[in-house]
């Protein structure tokens, strides 16, 4: 049932049935829609502005994703520039001290990795893509640094090894020879001078004063340092790498067991113990435990004529040795 209004009419003293003209229905019922429509719009906004979305929320996470894999990206990048500055490094010290060549410049290392279809690829790649790509680059680029860094290693440990053998393989005479006059009997057969008869000589004499001293022909350790039977005092050096020096006869030893010693450093006197007929040092090279002719271990000593000449001094030699 429609409810009835009255208002009071102030001229007539009496109440009145409440007649609402029509324009100011239409007035009001305008007036609530336009507030209805300014406080959803006000509400729209602020929903919009002040609460997140799940599209947001997805999207925010994708970008807190994407900038911690580019940190990392960066990381990594700036890690690799710094190995490869290394190597590049490393790589032109093994070029200069071993081949004697110019690497590659950084301009020619660019151009062979700068290639049309390289870069058309990269073009045709959305965001995952190249970011899936990049990471597959420097993974691969790491993988192959790390073997690179392996290989330089194994080359320095190689050079190492090369300059410690160099130092280490019998290369001087053992007593001061520079005129070539001391060498007073070959390697091979020979008459024993005590015994008389045809013996295998397994070294070269050096025949000096008494007192004469007698150097290390190369870097090694001394294993025996002591008196024999028919080698007196004597003096045997291991110098790795299958190589053995034996000096013997001395008058008396300095080198003691045990010692390393370096090529040129005196490990003892020339005398004349044990089974010797006159003061001589008798020298010894031994490969893998073999003798072989020390005239072949001297090159450190001479040049080219006078290692001539000392050839054919040791194969003209005395017949006889002094030993």
């Amino acid at each position: 049932m429609k409810k009835i209004k009255y208002y009071y009419n102030t001229h007539t003293l009496r109440y009145e049935k409440l007649h609402i003209p029509l324009r100011v229905k239409l007035l009001r019922i305008f007036g609530f829609i336009s507030a209805a429509l300014v406080t959803s719009a006000l509400i729209i906004w602020a929903y919009n502005s002040f609460v997140p979305k799940a599209t947001d929320k997805e999207t925010q996470l994708k970008y807190e994703l994407m900038k911690e894999n580019y940190n990392s990206l960066t990381t990594k990048v700036k890690t690799l520039q710094e190995q490869m500055a290394e190597l590049e490094k490393r790589d032109n010290k093994v070029y200069r001290s071993i081949f004697e060549a110019n690497p590659l410049t950084d301009s020619a290392r660019t151009k062979l990795i700068e290639k049309k279809k390289e870069l058309d690829k990269v073009n045709l790649m959305n965001d995952d893509e190249l970011g899936r790509d990049i990471a597959k680059t420097l993974n691969n680029i790491t993988a192959r640094v790390a073997y690179q860094f392996e290989s330089y290693d194994a080359i320095e440990k190689l050079i190492k090894n090369q300059g410690d053998k160099l130092a280490s393989i019998p290369a001087i005479q053992p007593v001061s020879n520079q005129d070539l006059t001391r060498i007073a009997s070959g390697f091979g057969f020979r008459i024993h001078p005590i015994y008389g008869i045809p013996k295998m000589h397994n070294g070269l004499d050096f025949t000096a004063p008494q007192g004469t001293p007698i150097y290390a022909t190369g870097d090694g350790i001394v294993t025996t340092s002591g008196v024999g039977n028919g080698t007196g005092n004597h003096v045997i050096i291991n110098h790795g790498y299958g190589y053995e020096t034996v000096y013997m006869h001395m008058v008396r030893i300095k080198a003691r067991e045990g010692q390393r010693v370096k090529r040129g450093e005196v490990i003892g006197w020339v005398g004349n113990t044990g089974a010797s007929t006159g003061p001589h040092c008798h020298y010894e090279v031994h490969i893998n435990g073999e003798p072989v002719d020390p005239v072949y271990f001297f090159y450190n000593d001479l040049n080219a004529e006078q290692y001539d000449r000392l050839l054919k001094l040791a194969a003209t030699g005395s017949a006889k040795s002094f030993d």
